[in-house]
């Protein structure tokens, strides 16, 4: 499939999807890199990350694909990684630059140290290039050797180039004139101080905001679930154990972010077909790819070293929850069901992790009732999914197990688990261990009733469409939910007072 051809200058024709124009442009060709420049990422590290998560083991040959070259590498890891040309995040005021260029009858080049399946796949998709040149295996197209070949094929400074690293200083120099894309500021600075520059295109670096963005910092609101036990312990008034917590919940939104950065990273492909998570920092190619491979790892054991304070135990329940969370992103959020009882086991884990942070002990009743609960909203959350998916004429979402068409079951399911934590919290307020706790248990019954409603609310916003976000997230930011929120800590405060009458 890849050696068809050993030299990495071969043209490509109109069956490949290429123009075919008369040129009637007095300028020379217009040369264009990929990764960075045409693209707001690098296909090599997009393909090694689409390895690990389709097939992992492949990674073992490593050693041998580098003994081969760089240029084997690219060539092993893209013909194990599949990816659509069309959700790649292309640099549009570029790309319209391009466009113009082309009507007016100039020649285009792609040229790229990208594998060559990579490069001819773009190409075909954009219709816009008269050539291709790109690594083969064999021939890594890259700086020097780049600038080599394109002055073999168009002469010194036969051709203007188009990039954006300092990877490409090399080539400058051979061209007639330099386009620089979405530069680094030194390399923007080199390049104007030592080349004809016709053109600029800047991109806006990531900057603390953007990396805010990818950390998901409204999805720490879940890490609250961290003080249940307490609240349940009837331990409010000890600022210690509230300082414990908060030192507990600091620790559990840094892990957590550090699986989003990673979950983001494994879910390039489906995240640009949403039409939403297609504007992730991420997904959008604002924070390369690199960089977040690097960043996960680091808030992950910031997490760890914030956690050990708190103890062995919470430490080996904020292990679990990354070990859980990253096997959901890996694989677990593909399978069917699996993936709802997973999401409910990492809702649970957080109150299990809370009870550890302060010390508190764990009920039976409070894990049941926790764990039909989050199954609930677990299966909310993939309801929404599919009915946003059938509102757009889709059969299913990208990266998921379920099917449009499985929204009605997911509904009856849902429902179902949600009355199961209704009943179960009646069957606990009728039972002996609320009268060792609660002085007037009568009073708290009105929270069946709220829970039942709340429950019964969620599902109907689902159905109606309104659930754009994750269950919890929504119910902090829905007047309703609070609301239900307030009648149900109300009934369980009233339960606990002494009323003599």
């Amino acid at each position: 499939m890849h050696g068809q051809s050993a030299h990495p200058c071969s043209a490509r024709g109109s069956h490949a999807g290429f123009r075919i124009v008369e040129m009637s442009s007095s300028q020379p060709p217009l040369v264009v890199d990929l990764d960075g420049t045409l693209v707001r990422t690098d296909m090599l590290h997009e393909s090694a990350i689409r390895v690990v998560r389709e097939r992992p083991l492949d990674l073992l040959r490593l050693p041998v694909w580098l003994w081969r070259g760089k240029a084997a590498v690219k060539q092993a890891l893209a013909a194990r990684a599949s990816f659509d040309p069309a959700t790649l995040p292309y640099h549009e005021a570029f790309l319209a630059w391009l466009r113009e260029q082309a009507r007016e009858g100039r020649r285009l080049v792609l040229c790229t140290a990208s594998d060559r399946t990579i490069a001819d796949a773009v190409a075909g998709h954009l219709n816009l290039f008269d050539e291709v040149l790109a690594s083969d295996g064999h021939d890594n197209l890259a700086g020097a050797r780049k600038a080599e070949v394109l002055v073999q094929r168009y002469g010194e400074q036969g051709f203007d180039y188009a990039g954006n690293s300092s990877a490409d200083l090399a080539v400058w120099p051979r061209a007639r004139q330099a386009v620089v894309v979405a530069p680094s500021p030194g390399v923007l600075q080199r390049a104007r101080a030592q080349f004809q520059v016709e053109q600029v295109f800047a991109a806006a670096p990531a900057g603390g905001r953007t990396w805010l963005r990818a950390m998901r910092p409204h999805q720490w609101l879940k890490n609250l679930l961290l003080a249940v036990p307490l609240l349940g312990a009837h331990q409010l008034g000890d600022w210690q154990l509230w300082a414990l917590l908060v030192l507990a919940f600091v620790a559990f939104s840094l892990c957590a972010s550090a699986v989003y950065i990673g979950n983001d990273l494994l879910d390039l492909d489906s995240d640009r077909a949403h039409p939403r998570k297609r504007l992730r920092p991420l997904a959008a190619g604002v924070i390369p790819a690199w960089n977040a491979v690097v960043a996960a790892p680091l808030l992950f054991m910031l997490a760890m070293l914030l956690a050990w304070p708190l103890g062995r135990v919470f430490a080996a329940w904020l292990l679990a929850y990354f070990v859980l969370t990253s096997l959901y992103s890996w694989r677990l959020k593909r399978l069917l069901i699996i993936d709802c009882l997973t999401l409910a086991m990492l809702y649970t884990l957080r109150v299990a992790a809370g009870a550890a942070a302060v010390h508190v002990r764990l009920t039976y009743w409070l894990l049941v009732f926790c764990g039909f609960l989050f199954l609930s909203l677990a299966f909310v959350k993939r309801y929404a999914e599919m009915a946003m998916r059938q509102q757009q004429g889709e059969q299913g979402a990208a990266g998921r197990a379920y099917l449009v068409g499985d929204a009605p079951l997911l509904q009856s399911l849902g429902v179902a688990s949600g009355f199961c934590s209704a009943l179960v919290l009646a069957l606990y307020l009728n039972s002996d261990a609320v009268l060792r706790l609660y002085r007037t248990p009568g009073l708290m019954w009105g929270a069946v009733p709220v829970l039942a409603f709340w429950v019964s609310w969620m599902w109907m916003q689902a159905h109606r469409g309104r659930m754009h976000d994750d269950p919890l997230v929504f119910a902090v930011k829905d007047k309703a939910s609070l609301a239900a929120g307030v009648a149900f800590a109300a009934s369980l405060a009233l339960g606990s007072l002494d009323w003599t009458w």
